[in-house]
């Protein structure tokens, strides 16, 4: 009797996987979507901002202010730092996965190597990697969204992001959580290969600038290392400059005040 109903049976099974798959595709590419969505807002397609940072540790702090030039369709960041004197003139370029840093008090252009890419980057709790690394999150990761919170009255989703196999990353998984209403970041967390929390980024301080509603207080802190922090003060940014970045912003030779 059961060899009269076989094919009806696969029949409703096959329909039920062909309902299922798509909700999972669905799922993915929506995180995917809320990934890219967010770093647009974030950061546009080109935009110069000015940040101060401070190095907290338990012990002594230290700020400094710089200016950013980013190119965020070829892949193209440069930074300059402006204050304090002493690291005035400090300047680091990005090209894709490739880091250089200039150093006045050795008056010398420096290519940073893969193997100094989880160095920290001015020293604070971002790394070279950080500086490097962002763009990724849309192209080296599969994305998922894992579930719904809710946090200070803001319905939150939750996205897990594990890199591709041979992904020129880090970190062994990386999570974050964006406000539902309009996918600006509020958390986003580093964790090793064995899934243990290495770094923890807070968003916070949500401000419109140039017309674009933004966090523009990040602090990012050690886990494993109680009272060590680094905060991003987001003091200005412009997505529109004008005129526009000359392309010899992003050389070697502009390394060199």
């Amino acid at each position: 009797m059961l060899s009269k109903h076989l094919p009806s049976l696969f029949l409703s099974i096959f329909l039920a996987l062909l309902a299922v798959r798509p909700a999972l595709a669905t799922d993915d590419k929506s995180a995917h979507d809320r990934v890219e969505r967010m770093i647009h807002k974030m950061r546009g397609h080109i935009n110069v901002s000015e940040y101060e940072m401070t190095v907290q540790r338990p012990a002594w702090s230290r700020s400094v202010k710089m200016r950013i030039w980013d190119d965020r369709t070829r892949k193209r960041v440069f930074v300059r730092i402006t204050d304090p004197a002493k690291d005035n003139g400090t300047s680091f370029l990005r090209l894709d996965y490739n880091l250089w840093n200039y150093l006045p008090s050795v008056e010398k252009v420096l290519k940073i190597p893969p193997s100094m890419m989880l160095q920290p980057w001015m020293g604070s709790d971002f790394t070279n990697d950080d500086l490097v690394k962002e763009s990724s999150y849309i192209d080296d990761y599969d994305h998922q969204q894992v579930a719904k919170e809710q946090r200070d009255g803001l319905s939150l989703v939750k996205i897990e992001m594990i890199p591709h196999p041979q992904a020129p990353v880090v970190w062994g998984k990386v999570i974050y959580w964006v406000r539902e209403q309009d996918d600006l970041p509020v958390e986003q967390q580093f964790l090793d290969e064995k899934g243990q929390l290495i770094k923890r980024l807070l968003f916070t301080d949500f401000k419109t600038l140039d017309g674009v509603l933004l966090p523009t207080h990040w602090e990012m802190s050690a886990v494993l290392k109680p009272g060590q922090k680094t905060t991003l003060q987001l003091q200005s940014i412009d997505f529109d400059p004008s005129p526009a970045i000359p392309e010899s912003t992003f050389t070697e030779r502009n390394l060199r005040p």
